[in-house]
């Protein structure tokens, strides 16, 4: 089959489906997992008491926030290595992962370094209670060596996602939590031959586990290093765009963390039974995301390709097939959720007041997928062209113009839940326009390999 051949069957709306489709249902647990293991791990603490939960509860709250920011070392390699992968050039795309894996460590080391010193102020900003936090500031003399673990595995999940091998991460991260969900009920209730160390054993096992996925994503790098013979040697023209890019998407993703927190806040002042509502909203909205996300995270994959491959019009056609087929997945997750909203709410609360209170936001998040599932899909393109610049100045701008405004107008007038949902709603909302209008126009389609790619 020639090449113009090949190009047009990878652009029929079934073919490119089952490519996207074919990437994105591996990456969906890779990305479920760290949270599916933190609902594990605190029902195993939750055993051994509540200070002990609310310990692990501040913590991991630290991990979540570290690890997110630092969301780039997956997401900015993904859209470099991606373009030299189309451009033909495996080996660039392999050393993307290389430099990323050097930012990852230096990174990773320094954030240790500072969450030692300042523990003991921040776990005594997070809760009152000094036994509680005293628990969480020895969880994290542990736990927070596995930070520079969390960055690597985001590195190897970023230039493997490029160049299309996501079977590879999904082995390793499953494989490391399935190590860390073993230990820690070994290690935290002392099964068998292994010591009852409560608390502790949890951050241990966690530590063991993300040392686990990480050794796997450097095994595989290390194989792609010597069949390409590249040097390890540090390169610092690359180390500069890689963290251009990233900063980028460190504000981005620091301007979703303000407005969620100021959600969370809101629903706190309306009561308890709002706040466990929406919490229990959050959780139902963040597993849609992780849906909506695997297919943005394949779209930035295959859309990175063609612009490395220098290919306008099979860019554009990639760009309309997303939209579609993540289009299709929103509308399908709409329906299933407005379906089963009666079980999803018996399932998740037996209090009748939060239970009213938490039907509005599956409602809520049921009408929202549609949207989202626009904006997610065109986020994965715009990342696939390295675009974060604007991706940060519409995150932020839509959040302080549209989210906040609706909470601050909750707060003053007692809207409750619906309020806060509604602000959701303008948030996707604006954010739905400004990429829509992004995707039309052609300034964010530039042609051929990043910056720095040289050899």
């Amino acid at each position: 089959m020639h090449d113009d051949q090949r190009s047009e069957e990878r652009t029929r709306p079934s073919s490119f489906g089952k490519t996207l489709f074919g990437l994105a249902l591996p990456v969906l647990p890779v990305l479920a997992a760290e949270p599916i293991y933190l609902l594990v791990d605190g029902v195993v603490v939750g055993r051994v008491g509540s200070t002990e939960l609310a310990a692990l509860g501040v913590g991991s709250l630290l991990l979540t926030l570290l690890g997110t920011q630092m969301n780039f070392l997956s997401y900015g390699t993904t859209a470099r290595a991606a373009r030299f992968f189309g451009a033909g050039r495996t080996d660039l795309a392999v050393r993307e992962g290389l430099q990323a894996s050097w930012i990852a460590g230096g990174v990773g080391l320094a954030v240790v370094t500072v969450l030692l010193v300042f523990v003991g102020p921040i776990t005594g900003a997070l809760t009152p209670d000094p036994h509680v936090a005293q628990m969480a500031r020895n969880w994290l003399h542990i736990a927070a060596w596995g930070i520079p673990l969390i960055l690597l595995t985001a590195a190897g999940n970023g230039w493997m996602r490029g160049v299309q091998r996501t079977r590879g991460p999904l082995a390793f991260v499953v494989g490391g939590i399935a190590v860390s969900t073993a230990l820690c009920f070994a290690l935290v209730l002392g099964l068998g031959p292994f010591p009852e160390l409560g608390l502790q054993g949890s951050a241990i096992a966690n530590v063991v586990g993300q040392a686990c996925a990480a050794s796997g994503m450097l095994a595989a790098l290390f194989a792609q290093k010597h069949r390409y013979g590249l040097s390890l040697r540090p390169l610092p023209d690359v180390i500069a765009t890689q963290l251009r890019l990233g900063g980028n998407l460190i504000v981005r993703t620091a301007a979703f963390q303000v407005t969620f927190f100021a959600a969370t806040k809101t629903a706190g002042e309306a009561g308890n039974a709002t706040l466990g509502a929406h919490h229990l909203g959050g959780q139902v909205w963040n597993l849609i995301s992780l849906v909506l996300d695997s297919v943005a995270i394949a779209a930035q994959a295959v859309v990175g390709q063609a612009l490395g491959a220098e290919d306008r019009e099979r860019v554009r056609r990639f760009t309309r097939l997303t939209v579609t087929w993540s289009l299709g997945l929103g509308v399908v997750l709409a329906i299933a959720i407005a379906v089963l909203h009666g079980p999803i709410v018996s399932l998740l609360t037996s209090d009748p007041e939060v239970a009213e209170r938490f039907r509005v936001a599956v409602f809520a998040a049921a009408l929202l997928c549609i949207p989202a599932s626009v904006v997610f899909g065109l986020d994965g393109v715009l990342l696939g062209a390295a675009d974060a610049a604007f991706l940060r100045r519409l995150t932020v701008v839509t959040a302080l113009g549209c989210y906040l405004p609706v909470l601050i107008a909750t707060h003053y007038f007692g809207w409750g839940l619906e309020g806060i949902w509604a602000g959701l709603g303008a948030f996707i909302l604006g954010r739905l326009v400004g990429v829509a209008l992004r995707a039309r126009s052609d300034t964010w389609m530039r042609m051929g390999t990043p910056q720095g790619g040289s050899t």
